[in-house]
């Protein structure tokens, strides 16, 4: 095959990629900016490794940051949602909203579970992966370990969730309501 071949035979997937890149990009200003809200309502990012709670029957805590991935991640999934709903993978057949919506938020909180680990990972000072100092510290916003941390574990997960949702949420949930509506 030459690349004119597989290009004119993905150039809708390529497409749709590529708006899903848009979206996604709209989407984690929405991240980061209720990141930085949450952060600077707690403090400044300096606040974020406060402990809000001891997680039951582990030696672990729920901390701050935590809640800001899993609050970004929200505003982010829903925005994402009616936006790749309605522009990347647009149609003249919708299932009804919900019945996308689910799966949607299924696919997202999965690779948000992966997420919290790597942002996780990235902030704590005694993981290998640790963002180190002195590039990413907490005095300075631009070079907030927080931020970084946002940012890189949403670039990681993405390419993952455009993928499922191309082949599930938007594909298969469709296809699977307009033949029980068909039928």
């Amino acid at each position: 095959m030459t690349s004119a071949t597989l290009y004119t035979r993905y150039r809708h997937v390529l497409r749709q990629f590529v708006k899903f890149g848009l979206v996604g990009g709209a989407g984690v200003v929405v991240n980061m900016l209720v990141a930085i809200g949450m952060n600077k309502l707690n403090g400044g990012t300096v606040n974020a490794q406060n402990i809000l709670f001891a997680i039951p029957g582990t030696p672990f805590n729920f901390r701050f940051t935590s809640l800001v991935w899993i609050v970004a991640f929200l505003v982010a999934n829903l925005f994402n949602f009616q936006l790749n709903r309605s522009w990347t993978f647009r149609g003249t057949r919708h299932a009804p909203w919900l019945t996308e919506f689910w799966p949607f938020l299924a696919v997202g909180s999965a690779a948000a579970a992966v997420g919290l680990f790597i942002k996780v990972a990235l902030t704590n000072p005694n993981s290998p992966v640790y963002l180190p100092e002195p590039w990413f510290h907490e005095n300075a916003g631009l070079q907030s370990r927080e931020y970084w941390a946002q940012l890189i574990t949403i670039v990681v997960t993405m390419p993952v969730n455009f993928i499922v949702n191309k082949l599930w949420t938007f594909r298969h949930i469709r296809n699977k309501h307009f033949s029980s509506v068909d039928g």
